[in-house]
């Protein structure tokens, strides 16, 4: 029970203090699931935040889900996602009263425009902590560069990107078991 409320309580947590939705969480859960809680490696946590991504639902809460059940099975991804939700549901509700009487204020305008250039940072740094990681030879390089392209040049799903990533990854780890080299 123990470990449910120390599940709980981490995620809710990141769910209130993460601005900008599931991407800007994602230096929040590098620190607390796999540097501080130790529930899962940086590899896992990539996984299943491509995996959360692509299923249906909302990322933080699929990504919580995730870890909670590596963590502490059923148990922990009800403990995980109800804690990733609390926040948002009980601040949501806070806005939701007063929204209508503060949103043509200048310096809530003037906050929004702020913590919109703070999440863009911190979602590069994710994305520079997740590159390091993921990016390790030349395939990798080869795919992150034509899915980048894609993705900036086309309206092509990321659902898509992520199958045909995983596609190739499988294609070339076939290739590399029957002898041949792909680096």
């Amino acid at each position: 029970m123990k470990e449910l409320i120390k599940l709980f309580l981490a995620f809710a947590r990141i769910g209130g203090l993460t601005f900008g939705g599931g991407y800007a969480m994602l230096p929040m859960l590098q620190r607390e699931a796999v540097e501080k809680q130790g529930w899962v490696t940086e590899e896992e946590l990539m996984d299943y935040y491509a995996v959360g991504q692509c299923i249906p639902g909302v990322i933080a809460v699929n990504t919580a889900t995730f870890i909670g059940n590596k963590a502490k099975g059923f148990a922990g991804a009800v403990a995980a996602s109800l804690g990733v939700i609390f926040p948002s549901l009980v601040i949501i509700i806070a806005i939701a009263a007063f929204i209508q009487s503060f949103s043509e204020l200048e310096i809530v305008q003037n906050a929004f425009a702020g913590i919109r250039v703070g999440v863009c940072v911190l979602i590069f740094s994710a994305v520079a902590k997740l590159f390091k990681k993921a990016v390790v030879d030349k395939f990798t390089l080869g795919l992150f560069a034509v899915v980048l392209a894609l993705s900036v040049f086309t309206k092509i799903s990321p659902i898509l990107f992520v199958i045909l990533a995983a596609l190739a990854g499988i294609i070339v780890q076939v290739f590399i078991q029957k002898g041949g080299s792909a680096k």
